[in-house]
C-alpha cells in the first residue's frame, strides 16, 4: 500500500495548500476551517491526478480506499448514505487546478442518483419534479462529461421537449415531462457511448473523479494553459461535496459574487443570482439571471448573510474575492471561493482603492499589477455615439469593432487570414475558447456576468457583451435579428464593452482615458484610472534599477518612446533610414559602383540625409543616451526580389517588350537585365548568415565610415546649438574581438576628425551586440574592445536553437503542443539556452571590463518574464518599441521589488 496520502478532509487544509488540493480545495478547507457554512466534503489530491497520468491513466494504489474511507466518514457526519433508495447522499465532483482555470474542466453534480435513489429524493423533498430534474441533470451531466456523449443530443431532447408541450424555458417543465426526458437520456447515453449508465452511485463517483482527472489533458484545457503560461505538470484535484440543491422552489437559488465589479473595479458586490436554479444554470448562461443586488428582493436574509461572509472573505484573503453560492429553500451555502479574475482596468482601480483602505501597501499594490496585460489599459473606446441596435451586460471593457460571425472555428479561420471579428453566440461553452481568443469581441444574448462568455472574455482582455437579450441568434443560418435588423455573417458589428450597448456597422473608436490624459486631457486625468496609473508607475520608476530605452528610428517615434516614460535609444536601425525613393536609388548606387568613385559619390548622396536623421533624434532625446547600430542587413535587401525580377526579365526577353516592370516602377529592359545580374551576384543562399553587419563594413569600410561621419557631425550640431547629445555607437555582428578592434581603429579617427573640425568635446561610447552564441562565449576577449553590449536577442535565439524567427510559425503551434519548448523563445528568453550564454556573456565581459555597460534591444525587452530575468542578470537596461515601454517600466520595478522581498525572508 502506498504511504502517500492522497485524501484530505476539508477540514484538515488551508488555503496555503493550493498546490496539493488545487485553489478550490484549500479555499474549500479554509472557508470550513474559518466557520462558514460550507458543505461537507473531502479532496483527492493533485498528486493523486499526476500519478494517474503517469501510470498511463490508472489510479494510484490505495487511492481509491481513501476515498471510501473519507466518504464512510463524510455519510457519517451526513447521516445518509450515498445513493440510498430511502434517503440517498448526493454529492458534487469538481475540478479545481492550483490555478484557476474557469470552466476549462469537468464537473459532475447529483452523484448518487439512479432508478431507485431518486424516489428516495423525491421522499426527502417531497417534490416529484425537483428528484426527476435533478436525476435529468446528472444523467445529462454524466452523459457528456464522464461519457463522451455531444451535449447537443441532450440539448436537442429539452428543446423537442418544450416545444411538445408549448413552452419556452426548463422550468415550465413538469414531473411527467422530465421522467419521460429521463428514459431520453439514457436512450442517448446507451446508443451513443454504446454502455448504460451506470447505476451502482460508487461506480459514479469512481468515474466522476476520473473524468475530472482526464480533463486536465482536454484540448481546452491544454491551450488555456498554453495561452495563460501554466505549467502542465501541476495536475488539477477532485472536490467531493455533499450537494446542496438550489433548485427547490422559489426560496431556493444559485448564483456567484464577486465582492467587487471585476470589469470596472467598482468597491460594491457584483454578480449573479438565479432562483430556482442549480450552478450551471449561471455559468452556462442558459437563462438570464437577476443582478445581485436584486437577490435582496427574494432573498432578504440570504442577502444580508451573503454581504456579511463577502465582507469577511475581503478582509481575510485582502483581495476581491470571487465566490460560488447557493440559497436551499432560505439556507446560504459557500461553494467556493477564490482570489476573483478581473479585468487589467479593474486590477489597477482595486489595487489603488485597497491601497488607499490600507487593506494592502504600495509595494504589494504594485506587485499585483500583471505587467503582461498592462496594454489593455490602452484599449479603444467608441468615439462618437451611434444609435443602438440591442443592449446587454458590459461583462468586458473597451470596444471591439469586427465581422459577425456564428462559430468558433469560423472566428479562428477568418482571424488566421486577418479579418477582424465579433463572435456572435447565444452563449458560448469551453469548447469555444480558440475562437473567443481569435475574436476582436464577443457577443452574446444569453447569460450574466458570470456566464462562461463573461469569465473567459475578462480573464483574456478581450471586449464583451453578454446576455443582450434582443438578439435573436439563426446559428444555422448564420445571422442574428434584432427588430427589423438583420446581421449576416461578415457584417460589421460593434460592441461597447464599457457600456454594454451593441451596433449595426463599423463605428470610429478613440484613444482611452489614459491616452487622453497623457496628451494633457484636463477632464481624463481626473478619472481614478489616470491616477492609479501615475500613482503606480512613479513608484515603479522610483524603485526600479534597471533603465528603460525604446528601439526607435526616427524622431517621431523618439517623441513617442519619451512620451510614455523611455530613458534613452537603445536601438536606433540606420537600416530603416535607407527607406525612401530617394535613399533607395543613392544605396543601389553604392551596391552597382565600379569604382571607388563612384561608390564615394553614393556615400556624400546618403550623408546629408542621414545627418539630418541623427539631428532630429539628438535633439528628441536631448541628455539621453542614443545607442545608434551601424547598418546590419545584407545589401541584397535593399535590391528587388530575385525570383520576381528574374520571372520579370524573362517574359519581356520572350515578349520582346522594352520595358520590365520592377517594384512597380517601369525600366529598360537592358537596365533590369543588370540589375538582375547584380542581385544574382549578391544572392546568398543563407543571408542572414552572411555579408551583413560588421562583416559588410570591413568588406565596404567606406559605408561605416559614411555612417559615422553623419552620426557625430549631426551630435556636434545639436551641441553647438545648445542641445546635451549622448552617443553610443554599436558595431553589430561581431563574433570576434579582432573584428570589432579593427573597425574601432578605422572608425575613431573619423569620428576624431569631425569633432576637431568642429571644434567640439563629444565622448562616443563603443560597443557591440552581442548576436552570436560565439561572441557571448568569449565576452571577455571582446570586452576589451567594447564599452558596452547591447544582446541582439532576437538574432541570438536565432543563432542559438537554429531557429528563423520568419519560418518558425510552420512548426511553432506543434512545438509548444507538445512542450517541446516551454514557450515561444522570440517572445520569452530562454533561460537554459540563451538566457545561460547571456549570463555568461554579463560575468566574463564585467571580469575584463568592470565598467562595461550591458542591455538588451531584442523586443523581449518589453516581455515582463524576459525583463525579470535581465534584471536578475545584472543588464543596466532594457529596451523595447515605444509602446512596450510602460510594460517594460513596470516589470523592472516588480522585479526590483520581488528581489528585496526574496532577500528579506
Amino acid at each position: 500500500m502506498s504511504g502517500t496520502k492522497y485524501v484530505y478532509d476539508f477540514e484538515e487544509g488551508n488555503k496555503d495548500m493550493k498546490y496539493l488540493l488545487g485553489g478550490k480545495g484549500a479555499n474549500l478547507a479554509e472557508m470550513t476551517n474559518m466557520g462558514l457554512p460550507v458543505p461537507h466534503g473531502f479532496t483527492v489530491t493533485c498528486e493523486a491526478c499526476n500519478a494517474y497520468r503517469a501510470a498511463g491513466r490508472k489510479f494510484p494504489e490505495g487511492m481509491l480506499d481513501e476515498v471510501t474511507g473519507h466518504l464512510e466518514k463524510l455519510e457519517k457526519s451526513m447521516g445518509r448514505k450515498l445513493g440510498d433508495s430511502g434517503d440517498p447522499l448526493l454529492v458534487s465532483v469538481r475540478s479545481g487546478a492550483p490555478f484557476s482555470m474557469p470552466g476549462m474542466m469537468d464537473t459532475v453534480l447529483n452523484v448518487g442518483l439512479n432508478d431507485e435513489s431518486v424516489e428516495g429524493l423525491v421522499k426527502q423533498t417531497g417534490s416529484q419534479r425537483f428528484g426527476w430534474d435533478s436525476y435529468r441533470r446528472l444523467l445529462q451531466m454524466f452523459g457528456k462529461t464522464v461519457m463522451g456523449v455531444d451535449g447537443d443530443h441532450f440539448e436537442e431532447a429539452i428543446e423537442e421537449a418544450k416545444q411538445a408541450k408549448g413552452v419556452k424555458n426548463d422550468v415550465d417543465l413538469d414531473e411527467g415531462d422530465l421522467r419521460s426526458l429521463v428514459d431520453r437520456f439514457k436512450q442517448i447515453i446507451s446508443s451513443e457511448a454504446g454502455r448504460e449508465f451506470p447505476q451502482d452511485p460508487r461506480e459514479q463517483l469512481r468515474q466522476g473523479i476520473e473524468a475530472v482527472f482526464g480533463s486536465w489533458d482536454n484540448k481546452r484545457a491544454v491551450d488555456y494553459r498554453r495561452r495563460n503560461k501554466i505549467p502542465d505538470d501541476l495536475g488539477t484535484a477532485v472536490n467531493v461535496q455533499s450537494m446542496v440543491f438550489g433548485n427547490k422552489g422559489d426560496d431556493s437559488g444559485t448564483g456567484v459574487a464577486f465582492t467587487r465589479n471585476p470589469a470596472n473595479g467598482d468597491p460594491h458586490p457584483y454578480g449573479d443570482y438565479l432562483p430556482n436554479a442549480q450552478g450551471e444554470d449561471v455559468v452556462a448562461g442558459i437563462r438570464n439571471t437577476l443582478k445581485l443586488d436584486q437577490m435582496g428582493e427574494v432573498q432578504p436574509q440570504a442577502w444580508d448573510e451573503l454581504q456579511q461572509h463577502m465582507k469577511k472573505l475581503e478582509d481575510h484573503y485582502r483581495d476581491m474575492c470571487d465566490i460560488e453560492f447557493t440559497v436551499e429553500q432560505g439556507k446560504l451555502w459557500l461553494l467556493q471561493t477564490r482570489v476573483g479574475k478581473r479585468t487589467a482596468f479593474a486590477e489597477w482601480i482595486m489595487a489603488y482603492d485597497m491601497l488607499d483602505e490600507d487593506l494592502i501597501e504600495l509595494d504589494e499594490a504594485l506587485l499585483r499589477l500583471d505587467a503582461n496585460r498592462l496594454e489593455e489599459l490602452f484599449k479603444k473606446v467608441l468615439a462618437s455615439g451611434g444609435e443602438p441596435i440591442a443592449s446587454g451586460l458590459n461583462a468586458s471593457p473597451g470596444a471591439a469593432v469586427g465581422k459577425a460571425v456564428f462559430t468558433a472555428e469560423d472566428a479562428q479561420a477568418w482571424a488566421q487570414r486577418g479579418e477582424p471579428v465579433i463572435l456572435v453566440r447565444r452563449e458560448t461553452t469551453p469548447d469555444d475558447y480558440h475562437g473567443m481568443i481569435s475574436s476582436q469581441g464577443i457577443l452574446t444574448s444569453a447569460g450574466g456576468t458570470n456566464s462562461h462568455a463573461a469569465v473567459v472574455a475578462r480573464g483574456e482582455g478581450i471586449p464583451a457583451v453578454v446576455g443582450a437579450d434582443a438578439i435573436r441568434v439563426d446559428r444555422p443560418g448564420k445571422r442574428f435579428r434584432v427588430g427589423s435588423t438583420s446581421v449576416a455573417e461578415g457584417d460589421w458589428v460593434t460592441i461597447d464593452g464599457f457600456s454594454g450597448k451593441v451596433y449595426a456597422g463599423q463605428l470610429e473608436l478613440a484613444d482611452s482615458p489614459i491616452e487622453r490624459a497623457r496628451s494633457g486631457d484636463a477632464e481624463a486625468r481626473r478619472e481614478k484610472i489616470w491616477k492609479a496609473y501615475e500613482r503606480f508607475m512613479t513608484h515603479a520608476d522610483e524603485v526600479r534599477r534597471l533603465r528603460v530605452r525604446a528601439n526607435a528610428d526616427t524622431p517621431q517615434q523618439s517623441a513617442n518612446a519619451i512620451e510614455r516614460g523611455a530613458e534613452g535609444i537603445g536601438l536606433c536601425r540606420t537600416e530603416h533610414m535607407f527607406l525612401g525613393e530617394e535613399r533607395v536609388a543613392a544605396v543601389r548606387k553604392m551596391i552597382f559602383a565600379d569604382t571607388d568613385e563612384e561608390e564615394q559619390a553614393a556615400y556624400d548622396a546618403l550623408a546629408p540625409l542621414q545627418r539630418e536623421d541623427f539631428v532630429g533624434i539628438f535633439k528628441e532625446m536631448d541628455g539621453k543616451p542614443v545607442t545608434v547600430r551601424l547598418l546590419d542587413p545584407p545589401l541584397h535587401e535593399f535590391l528587388p526580389n530575385q525570383v520576381d525580377l528574374a520571372v520579370a526579365v524573362a517574359l519581356a526577353e520572350q515578349s520582346g517588350a522594352d520595358q520590365v516592370e520592377v517594384s512597380g516602377e517601369e525600366m529598360p529592359r537592358e537596365q533590369a537585365t543588370e540589375l538582375l545580374a547584380k542581385v544574382n551576384d549578391l544572392h546568398e543562399a543563407n543571408p542572414m548568415l552572411g555579408l551583413r553587419g560588421l562583416r559588410l563594413g570591413i568588406v565596404k569600410p567606406g559605408l561605416y565610415a559614411m555612417q559615422v561621419r553623419a552620426i557625430v557631425e549631426a551630435a556636434c550640431k545639436v551641441k553647438q546649438d545648445g542641445g546635451n547629445p549622448i552617443v553610443e555607437i554599436m558595431i553589430p555582428l561581431a563574433a570576434t574581438r579582432e573584428e570589432l578592434a579593427q573597425l574601432r581603429e578605422e572608425l575613431e579617427p573619423v569620428a576624431g576628425e569631425v569633432t576637431g573640425d568642429a571644434g567640439v568635446d563629444l565622448e562616443i561610447a563603443w560597443g557591440t551586440m552581442i548576436e552570436l552564441p560565439r561572441a557571448a562565449l568569449v565576452a571577455g576577449e571582446i570586452a576589451e574592445v567594447a564599452e558596452f553590449f547591447s544582446f541582439g536577442t532576437n538574432d541570438l535565439t536565432q543563432t542559438t536553437f537554429g531557429f528563423s524567427r520568419d519560418d518558425i510559425g510552420k512548426f511553432l503551434g506543434m512545438y509548444e503542443e507538445r512542450k517541446l519548448v516551454p514557450a515561444n523563445p522570440f517572445v520569452t528568453i530562454d533561460q537554459p539556452g540563451v538566457g545561460r550564454l547571456m549570463r555568461i556573456a554579463c560575468e566574463e565581459g564585467k571580469a575584463a571590463r568592470e565598467h562595461l555597460h550591458l542591455g538588451i534591444c531584442g523586443e523581449h525587452g518589453g516581455d515582463p518574464d524576459s525583463v525579470r530575468f535581465c534584471h536578475e542578470i545584472g543588464l543596466d537596461y532594457v529596451s523595447c518599441s515605444p509602446f512596450r515601454v510602460p510594460t517594460a517600466r513596470l516589470a523592472a520595478g516588480q522585479a526590483a521589488i520581488g528581489e528585496a522581498t526574496s532577500s528579506s525572508k
